[in-house]
């Protein structure tokens, strides 16, 4: 074979969408193997903490959002906005937490006002 000469490759295949992931489908309908999902650890460290400050204030072991931020060093403001990620739709919330969230979902994005239709979320977030 020449130094500068190109091997082609030709596959019939057809891209789809299934649940907003993209696969391909081979000419016999076999689906290619999916790459490991990838867990995003600070994603999943911020709905713990939505999770667990939730449980504090609801058990009265914190009065208030305020005195929670106190105790624990950090904005009431990022406190209430760790919080509403207890408003995330389930789906949402559960495929975070097995890493098949849309890729470059960052934690400051689910921090930003999103909306509390789930559908809508979805759609907002990348997941639809």
């Amino acid at each position: 074979m020449k130094k500068d000469a190109h091997l082609s490759i030709h596959i019939p295949a057809k891209l789809t969408r299934k649940r907003g992931r993209k696969r391909i489908l081979l000419p016999d309908r076999a689906i290619l193997p999916q790459l490991a999902p990838e867990q995003n650890e600070h994603l999943i460290h911020a709905l713990l903490c939505a999770h667990k400050w939730q449980k504090i204030i609801s058990t009265s072991k914190m009065e208030t959002t305020e005195a929670l931020a106190r105790k624990m060093g950090i904005s009431h403001a990022y406190v209430c906005r760790v919080l509403r990620l207890n408003l995330l739709a389930p789906d949402i919330r559960r495929d975070i937490l097995d890493g098949r969230q849309p890729k470059g979902l960052r934690v400051i994005d689910i921090l930003q006002p999103f909306p509390l239709v789930w559908d809508d979320q979805r759609k907002h977030l990348g997941f639809a």
